[in-house]
């Protein structure tokens, strides 16, 4: 169910507070547009993967759920009270969207490291995980993107253990029996590319179903993995301008979304970041 936003002034952060203390896996959080996210580099948010992956292993846990933080995102959380209480849920949001960067550079004490794009941290765990002997199981996209993606990851990553693959067209009431082929598969870092919300919402939904390691949410990233989405320029990705590029390309998928959004997480990343 959807919740009217609260637009009432909150406090202005202290630029002069104490930086946040380290969490117990030892990096910092920050709030970035309401948003408690991980100040971490892609390295070590690689680094991290790898050592809860061996955790779970041996404690037969359930996943740690690891979403993104976007414009989208930030927006969504502020408006949805469902999704808003599924990002709660996460255990660890990583900052996706150049603005989340640049928001905590300029208003928080303790700002968040580097972007952390899914679409560069796919290869970034796939990379970890060929070293360290870690699977994974790809979910999500159409059949033939997820194959397609499922083929460029094993080529660019020789050894790579990619432990299964499914498509995101199935039904509420085939995802037991998902379940039960993602654990068989013995995947322990599992890729969600459902979309905005569903990802979310079926990562909430059957984090105790599954024995991975981690369950990212990851978008449409499998697109840009065989190169049927283009990345922005480089220089417009570090100015937080790749919405830009993307809206130009694909105007009547994205116009609505971005008109909407955009204006209210600048609103949100401005008063509540710090």
């Amino acid at each position: 169910m959807s919740a009217a936003l609260d637009l009432r002034p909150q406090h202005a952060p202290d630029r002069r507070a104490v930086p946040r203390p380290a969490n117990d896996d030892g990096y910092a959080e920050v709030k970035v547009g309401g948003i408690k996210t991980a100040c971490l580099t892609r390295a070590q948010l690689a680094n991290l993967m790898v050592n809860d992956c061996f955790a779970a292993r041996r404690a037969k846990a359930a996943p740690k759920l690891v979403f993104a933080a976007n414009g989208h995102a930030i927006a969504l959380a502020a408006t949805d009270a469902k999704f808003r209480a599924q990002f709660d849920a996460a255990d660890i949001v990583h900052a996706d969207g150049q603005p989340v960067v640049l928001a905590s550079r300029l208003l928080a004490a303790t700002p968040v490291p580097e972007r952390s794009a899914t679409t560069d941290f796919i290869h970034d765990a796939a990379s970890a995980a060929q070293g360290h002997g870690l699977k994974i199981f790809l979910l999500g996209a159409t059949e033939e993107i997820n194959a397609h993606c499922a083929a460029i990851l094993r080529f660019r990553y020789p050894g790579l253990k990619i432990a299964g693959r499914r498509n995101g067209y199935f039904r509420r009431e085939d995802e037991a029996a998902l379940c039960d082929e993602i654990n068989a598969s013995g995947a322990d870092i599992v890729f969600v590319g459902l979309g905005v919300p569903l990802e979310y919402d079926f990562a909430v939904r059957n984090k105790q179903r599954l024995k991975a390691g981690w369950l990212v949410t990851c978008g449409g990233c499998y697109n840009f993995v065989t190169g049927d989405y283009k990345r922005a320029p480089d220089w417009m990705q570090r100015a937080a301008l790749e919405w830009l590029y993307r809206l130009v390309r694909e105007p009547r998928r994205l116009f609505w979304r971005y008109a909407v959004t955009n204006p209210l997480a600048l609103f949100l990343l401005a008063t509540r970041t710090g």
